[in-house]
């Protein structure tokens, strides 16, 4: 009983020295992670804090707003940019086409002239024998045709020698007048090629300098309107610097600038795992523009493969081809200026003809002619592996591919790198182009 007594002590007291410890090294913890406390302001401090609080807030709504449409119009912009730019493009193919139309018509020009002389040189040789063959019966003291070989006979023996002379230098005779006819009529019909042939030549030269007229037009528009939105841009880009300073200074009044950088941070890694996220979903069979999932099928794979595999090569207008990222070419604008013609990559229609050559497809450079390279489609049937396409003034400007689960993969514009986004609804044609 006593030990009992003694035991319950013990354990009593035991509990409460740990009891004791257990508030003191919570206590200890607590103290080393809780900063000091701020100072407890007063009713009217808290009013002012509060209202200048609102007044930031109010004030970066503003400024937001003014993001959001100097972003806009710096879309629409660039929108133009871009369609100037594909018109250059389109006016580049035509004069290919019409240069290498003229080419073969010189080359079949080329051969009709030679078959022509050819038929003249048969006419000299035919002359040639009509002309031997005359002398030759002069030689033989008559004359083709006339009665005073027989009279001059010295004998009927003579007389029938002459008369088979006759017979064969006539025969003769009309065999050359044969041949000189079939070759002048060679030749007349030769002549009437060559002509046919280089008239076609002509018309295919014409053909061509109209092309090249209309792409030096093209091209001197795309980089006339090109230097004018520079400036536009340059001006609205430094409104959209100021507006994001203003917005970040904003920010950090309200709740200081260590917190707004975390924020940041945690929305960018959160955006790289969502874009990490879609473009493996989309590698891998993502769904389509419905509720429905699509599954990727063989060749639809092997392209979007081929998209994805080149994110984050930089944009270069007029580079890529089937193999791969290619070096840029100069515009004279807005590529020249970000230095494009000396980066190798893609612009958005290279980036197409890339991902569809792994499928054996061998696109234009030029995504206007690309919206009409396979059956079309409503935007609402979209499906992974189609080709979207945006326009203004119903003119294409923009490519790009079609993943799944309203993602896409675009080289976008100078100065960016191919990457994964959501689906742009702003300008897009009401259509896809579907060429698996």
């Amino acid at each position: 009983m006593g030990a009992g007594l003694v035991s319950g002590r013990g354990r009593r007291w035991v509990a409460t020295v740990a009891a004791v410890l257990l508030v003191l090294a919570l206590g200890a913890e607590q103290a080393g992670a809780v900063p000091p406390p701020p100072p407890n302001p007063s009713d009217d401090e808290l009013g002012t804090t509060r209202a200048a609080a609102n007044a930031r807030a109010a004030r970066v709504g503003r400024l937001t707003n003014q993001v959001a449409q100097a972003e806009a119009r710096l879309i629409a912009l660039q929108a133009d940019v871009e369609l100037k730019m594909e018109e250059a493009n389109k006016a580049l193919v035509d004069l290919r086409a019409a240069q290498d139309e003229a080419a073969r018509a010189r080359a079949e020009a080329t051969a009709a002239r030679t078959a022509a002389d050819g038929a003249s040189a048969e006419i000299d040789d035919a002359r040639e024998a009509l002309d031997e063959f005359a002398a030759s019966s002069y030689k033989q003291g008559s004359t083709v045709g006339s009665l005073s070989a027989y009279l001059g006979a010295t004998s009927p023996r003579d007389l029938l020698d002459r008369a088979q002379l006759l017979n064969i230098v006539g025969d003769s005779q009309l065999d050359a007048l044969d041949d000189l006819e079939v070759a002048r009529t060679d030749k007349a019909n030769k002549d009437s090629a060559a002509r046919a042939a280089l008239a076609l030549a002509a018309d295919r030269e014409a053909a061509a300098g109209r092309a090249k007229v209309a792409a030096d037009a093209a091209t001197a528009t795309a980089r006339r309107a090109q230097r004018d939105q520079v400036a536009q841009t340059r001006v609205i880009q430094a409104q959209k610097t100021r507006a994001e300073r203003e917005l970040a200074a904003a920010r950090a009044q309200v709740s200081g600038l260590e917190s707004q950088r975390q924020r940041y941070r945690d929305w960018l890694a959160a955006k790289q795992r969502e874009d990490a996220a879609n473009a493996a979903s989309a590698a891998s069979g993502g769904g389509g523009g419905g509720s429905a999932a699509v599954s990727v099928r063989g060749g639809v794979r092997t392209v979007i493969s081929r998209a994805l595999s080149q994110l984050g090569v930089q944009y270069a207008w007029g580079g890529g081809n089937a193999f791969g990222p290619t070096r840029g070419i100069r515009d004279g604008g807005v590529a020249d200026l970000y230095g494009d013609y000396a980066k190798v990559g893609f612009d958005c229609s290279g980036l197409m003809i890339y991902a569809f050559a792994g499928a054996g497809f061998h696109l234009p450079h030029y995504s206007g002619y690309q919206a009409q390279a396979g059956p079309r489609y409503p935007l609402s049937q979209r499906r992974p592996g189609d080709m979207l396409f945006w326009a203004t003034g119903g003119r294409i400007h923009h490519v790009a591919l079609y993943l799944g689960d309203g993602q896409m993969v675009e080289a976008p514009y100078s100065g960016s790198r191919v990457r994964v986004a959501p689906v742009r609804y702003g300008g897009i044609v009401p259509y896809v182009t579907r060429l698996l």
